[in-house]
This record gives structure tokens, C-alpha cells and sequence, in this order.
């Protein structure tokens, strides 16, 4: 067999036998992760297809590595490498200090532009958790990534805002900036389009997955044009979708005149199958996810919302050590896999730290070069892990009568499950 790139026809992933795939070491933990990783992904993909299927490895540089090597915190050919082959993983990558965009996991998903950052919630049975039923987590954030604040549009107090000061004034706004001449300012872009395509790959999602509710986050009563915007958009993308789906815009218009028929209407649509298309304040959903979290399915919500709560909801499930994330455009289909966190330079080189995160990334990436046999041998390999108390020193640490092993042990030891 000949190694051959992914491919984007007719709105489908064509995915050779043997697909060209990319990978980004990264900095720090990243190594040890990630030569934990792939003799996994490579073990689980030969026990379910032999050896008619296997991933060809393509490293990239790019982070700390690339700029000691070639003086570039992300080189052409890296960026070049990635839109060739649209399908790549990577582990966490350090942030270059001064100039350009604060973090290189930015400027990866807005120069490729993978609008949608996707992130299942899910527990493993024995994960050391803060909450009593941590069972009850289950949910996928799709979290717009390319606009809000992290669009990197910020000035300065003093002179470098003055131009914006003098509009606002202008516009009769700078009376609500309570310091103005010692404020920094940052612009927090949400566009109809921007937003629309992020809900409606949630939409497409919760119903490919037969899912009961897609819930849009945000902060629309303080901010209504932008955030209050996302909501407006989503629900009219929401619209498209025809018996489908059952929003609370709806409920809210039938109520208005009959509440008795809007509350059947609603309870009529639960019984028909249809999606729940509905929404939530931000501080309220933070509040709503630790008190009953179960009411969320698909969540659907611009970049920092998105950032947050993320976060907080792998915190409820294991912390960020075991989160999966990836960064898609369902348009072009090119995506990136990552690690969703950080480098962790003080234990570089230690073989000590968990690499689940990357592992169950590998597991997302090939659910989605339909490759799903693999993923489910990868995320069993985890659950029997975590169940066998077989696990790295994080959760060692918090688990009765664990046995610590080190990150190549971890990842030697999940190919021994499979």
C-alpha cells in the first residue's frame, strides 16, 4: 500500500488505507505524551484492521522546538504541511513571549481557520472527581473559535487608544468607560456568520448522534449585540432545520397567547424525538452544570464562554489532564486533535504526567476519519485503566490502592488492554 493525503470531495473525508497524518510533538510534557500515544494508536489500529489499514506519521515542527530550529515559532512549511493533509494531531505548544498572537493554538485555528473547538465532557468510571455523581457530566461544547476577544484586537492605555477614545466619544460611548485615559481596550468581534456555522455543526451533531438538546450559551442580557447576537443567529440557523427540532423561541411565542398550548407543544416535540433547541445566561449555565448537569447535551457557545467552560467541565469529570479536544472546520474538513493542556515545563523530562488528553484526541481523530472501531478499542484501553486503578501520579495520588506508573508504563500498559 502507498501512503496517500485525506481528502475533501463532495462534502465527505475520502481516507486512504494508509492516510499521511501529521503530528506536532510540542513543548515541554509534549514529547513524552506523544511517544506514549502513538504506539497506541498504532497497536489499536492493527488490532482492528491488521495490516490492510495504518497510519503514516508525519512530524512537524512548530512551538519552542521549531523556533530552536529554524528561528520561527511556526514555520511555512509546518502551516503549508497542515493544509496539505487536513487531518493532524499535536501536544501542547509554548507560547512565544511578545509580538504577534498570545498563543500559537490561536493562530493555528485562525490561519487554518477551525471555527469550531470541539470538546466531549465524558466520565470514566474511578476518575477522582469533586463532585458526588460525576456520572451526570455528559455533554459536548462546540466553542467558536476564531472571533470574540481572541481575535488579539487590543490597545493600550494612553496614547495607543486615542484614536478609539476620540471615536467613542464621537459616538457618545466613552462616558460608560469609568477611567478612560488609563484604560486598555480590546474589541470583541461576533459576526451572523461567525456564529451561525458554529451552531449549526452543534445541530448537525446532536442529530446525527440522536442527542435530545443543544443548548446556546451566552451572556446576551449585558451584552446584546454581540453575545445577545450569537443567541439572535443561532436561533434563526435553528430555523433551517424545519420538524426537526423545537426551539424556546418558539415556546416563548405560543406562550405569549396560550401557555397551556405552548407546554404542550413543547412535551409534544420531547415525545416526537425532535431536538431541544434552547439557551442559557452564562453564569446560569455555570451554576446549572454543577446543580443538574444532566439537562445539557450539545452546548453550543461563543470563544471565551467556550474557554471557561471547557474547563470547568473536565474539571467535573477528571480536570483538563484527561480532556480531548479538537479544532475543525466542517467546511473544509481540516482539523487539528491537541492536548487541551498546557506544556508543564517544571515536569518535562520527569516520564511522570498523565497523556490521556492527547491519547483520547488520537480517539476523536479517528472518529472522524471513520476509523470509530479504533477510537472505541482506545477509549476502552482508558476505562480499563482507570477501573484496574492502573494510572499516572495525578491520579495515583487520589485513588485508594492505585498503582503509579510512569507515562511510557501508562502507555505500555493500555496496549496490553487491547
Amino acid at each position: 500500500m502507498t501512503t496517500q493525503t485525506i481528502t475533501k470531495q463532495n462534502g465527505q473525508l475520502k481516507v486512504p488505507a494508509q492516510p499521511l497524518i501529521p503530528f506536532i510533538a510540542g513543548d515541554g510534557i509534549g514529547p513524552e505524551i506523544w511517544a506514549a500515544a502513538q504506539p497506541l494508536f498504532d497497536a489499536a489500529v492493527a488490532s482492528v484492521y491488521g495490516s490492510t489499514k495504518a497510519v503514516q506519521w508525519l512530524p512537524l515542527l512548530a512551538g519552542a522546538a521549531a523556533f530552536k530550529a529554524t528561528g520561527e515559532w511556526l514555520p511555512a512549511a509546518t502551516l503549508t504541511a497542515l493544509k496539505e493533509n487536513l487531518v493532524a494531531i499535536k501536544g501542547p505548544l509554548t507560547t512565544p513571549i511578545g509580538g504577534g498572537h498570545r498563543s500559537l493554538n490561536v493562530t493555528l485555528r485562525q490561519k487554518l481557520d477551525l471555527y469550531a473547538c470541539f470538546r466531549p465532557i465524558h466520565y470514566f468510571a474511578g476518575t477522582p472527581s469533586p463532585l458526588k455523581q460525576p456520572e451526570k457530566t455528559e455533554m459536548v461544547v462546540f466553542r467558536e473559535n476564531t472571533e470574540d476577544i481572541y481575535a488579539g484586537i487590543e490597545y493600550a492605555p494612553g496614547a495607543a487608544s486615542q484614536k478609539l477614545r476620540a471615536l467613542l466619544a464621537a459616538d457618545d460611548q466613552l462616558s460608560k468607560v469609568r477611567f478612560p485615559t488609563e484604560s486598555a481596550f480590546a474589541l470583541k468581534p461576533i459576526s451572523k456568520s461567525g456564529s451561525q456555522r458554529l451552531v449549526k455543526s452543534a445541530i448537525d451533531y446532536a442529530l446525527a448522534q440522536k442527542l435530545p438538546s443543544v443548548t446556546l450559551v451566552h451572556k446576551g442580557n449585558i451584552m446584546k449585540l454581540t453575545e445577545g447576537g450569537f443567541k439572535k443567529w443561532g436561533y434563526a440557523v435553528a430555523a433551517d432545520y424545519a420538524d426537526q427540532v423545537f426551539t424556546w423561541e418558539t415556546y416563548r411565542q405560543l406562550a405569549k397567547n396560550d401557555q397551556a398550548a405552548a407546554d404542550a407543544a413543547y412535551k409534544a416535540a420531547q415525545q416526537a424525538g425532535k431536538l431541544i433547541i434552547k439557551d442559557v445566561i452564562t453564569d446560569n449555565f455555570f451554576q446549572q452544570a454543577l446543580l443538574a448537569p444532566e439537562q445539557f447535551a450539545v452546548v453550543a457557545t461563543p470563544n471565551l464562554n467556550g474557554d471557561y467552560i471547557s474547563d470547568a467541565l473536565a474539571a467535573q469529570v477528571g480536570g483538563i489532564g484527561i480532556a480531548p479536544g479538537a479544532n475543525i472546520n466542517y467546511e473544509t474538513g481540516a482539523a487539528i486533535f491537541e492536548a487541551t493542556h498546557g506544556t508543564a515545563p517544571q515536569f518535562a523530562g520527569q516520564n511522570k504526567l498523565n497523556p490521556t488528553s492527547l491519547i483520547l484526541s488520537g480517539a476523536l481523530l479517528f472518529d472522524y476519519i471513520g476509523w470509530p472501531e479504533v477510537a472505541a478499542k482506545i477509549r476502552q484501553t482508558i476505562a480499563k485503566a482507570i477501573k484496574n486503578k492502573q494510572v499516572t501520579w495525578d491520579f495515583a495520588t487520589k485513588i485508594p490502592g492505585a498503582t503509579q506508573l510512569s507515562t511510557s508504563d501508562f502507555g505500555a500498559y493500555l496496549i496490553t488492554q487491547l
